[in-house]
């Protein structure tokens, strides 16, 4: 009774002088906006199916075979099985384990008066065995798989959310590079049709075979702009097909490129980017799983205590264990403390240290640039529409210029060389146009990857 009271008395010391000293967090330098520096117009809100918005039923359907069969979102939901399974594993050590053992065995051995004996025995027993958690440890390595399953999570919405927006970037690029082509095919007729009329033109004699050539050159200019645009468009039918994993072919179109809506996502404040973003809610839950396995590694330093017990039947043969067979059983336990390992567990926990300091700053990082690529967004939103803006006065007043200078040379008033720059500015204010609208279409697509793309985890 004295010893078992002594050993009571010695517990608290022991756990006293194998604990470890805390290891505080640093300080965070992160510092939250209160509100954007661009203002975008729009009060809808980031709807999860945002590519809807669009208005284009093939963008949705491609958008949607991208989330269904996309590559490297098979391989992000095997990893989140992987990590499920290792949540599973861990949980299973705050259960008791039992195991059912079988064993006969039949030795020779010398007996008391020197003659060999012979002796059969068929044991069979139940064994449990059960962890008392007085430390916390199993619990804390049970929080930190539940974490990194739930990053894993994080992880693969993320990786969804840039499935999409590649997808929906990639359609609506490869929607401008045909309008950018069906453009450079008319403005090849016509330049087929300046030709026609520069070649009558120096026939009858009233031009020269300069002008002639001139067209002719702007004509070969304009048609190698076709096989080039065709080409880009073939490069970009198989990203997509990559995205969405099919083989090579041509991608469905739906809604041209000018006939697609403009959406007006509201950004909303920054502090609910942290709540929207999956990778930043990948960043969190990645600080709470290291900071579990901090504590795990700390309380690798106290005291295990296990508990056993076995409950089995012994015969000497089958018959007889079934029968009348002798009963064993054991109960016992006990203390697992570590006594010297040249360091090797605080090391362990000072690594464990590291890490989560490591996720800390990684997740401050994660947040910065999730701020960074919402400004950006919002700001490439506002200066596209201006450009826009510009560039559409700038085609009305190149296609009036143009109408003059044709009508100027038609009737002898001009040269070709009026018209033929006013033929070069009015192709390339319309492809101006198409360029930026494309553009500013792609810039709502990179703000609703920054603002989240309606991803919300769960807290």
């Amino acid at each position: 009774m004295r010893a078992g009271r002594s050993c009571i008395l010695l517990l608290p010391v022991l756990l006293a002088a194998c604990a470890m000293a805390p290891q505080p967090a640093p300080e965070s330098t992160l510092q939250v906006p209160g509100a954007w520096r661009s203002a975008a117009p729009g009060s809808s809100v980031v709807e999860r199916d945002w590519w809807k918005t669009f208005g284009d039923p093939q963008l949705d359907a491609l958008v949607r075979r991208a989330l269904d069969n996309n590559g490297e979102l098979r391989i992000a939901r095997a990893r989140l099985q992987e990590y499920g399974a290792r949540q599973r594993i861990a949980a299973s050590a705050q259960q008791p384990a039992l195991n059912l053992s079988f064993a006969p065995a039949r030795a020779r051995a010398i007996g008391p008066l020197g003659q060999p004996v012979e002796v059969t025995s068929i044991v069979g027993a139940v064994q449990a065995a059960y962890e008392v958690d007085l430390s916390g440890r199993v619990a804390s390595t049970v929080d930190a798989a539940r974490f990194e399953a739930l990053s894993q999570e994080a992880a693969l919405d993320a990786a969804a959310l840039s499935v999409a927006a590649n997808t929906a970037s990639g359609y609506l690029n490869l929607l401008g590079l045909d309008a950018q082509l069906a453009l450079a095919r008319a403005t090849l007729a016509s330049r087929e049709r300046s030709l026609a009329l520069a070649r009558h033109q120096f026939e009858v004699g009233y031009s020269s075979r300069l002008e002639m050539s001139q067209a002719e050159a702007e004509l070969h200019a304009t048609a190698g702009v076709v096989p080039q645009l065709e080409r880009a468009i073939a490069q970009q039918e198989q990203a997509l097909n990559v995205l969405v994993g099919a083989s090579p072919g041509p991608v469905a179109r739906g809604a041209a490129l000018l006939a697609l809506r403009v959406p007006a996502p509201a950004p909303g404040l920054p502090s609910a980017l942290l709540r929207r973003r999956p990778d930043i809610a990948q960043a969190e839950r990645a600080v709470a799983a290291s900071d579990a396995s901090l504590a795990a590694a700390r309380d690798q330093l106290l005291p295990s205590i296990r508990l056993t017990a076995s409950l089995g039947l012994e015969g000497a043969s089958v018959a007889r264990l079934l029968r009348s067979p002798v009963q064993l059983w054991s109960v016992g336990g006990s203390v697992l403390a570590p006594l010297f390992d040249a360091g090797r567990l605080r090391a362990q926990a000072e690594i464990a240290g590291t890490v989560r300091d490591r996720a800390i700053y990684t997740y401050e990082n994660v947040v910065r640039g999730a701020f960074a690529e919402t400004e950006n967004a919002l700001a490439g939103i506002d200066g596209l529409r201006r450009q826009l803006l510009e560039a559409e006065a700038r085609r009305t007043a190149a296609k009036e210029v143009l109408r003059v200078a044709h009508n100027r040379y038609a009737n002898g008033y001009a040269s070709y060389l009026e018209e033929l720059d006013a033929q070069r500015n009015a192709f390339s204010a319309d492809n101006t146009v198409l360029q930026l609208r494309a553009s500013l279409l792609g810039a709502h697509v990179d703000l609703y990857r920054a603002l989240g793309g309606g991803w919300t985890p769960a807290p």
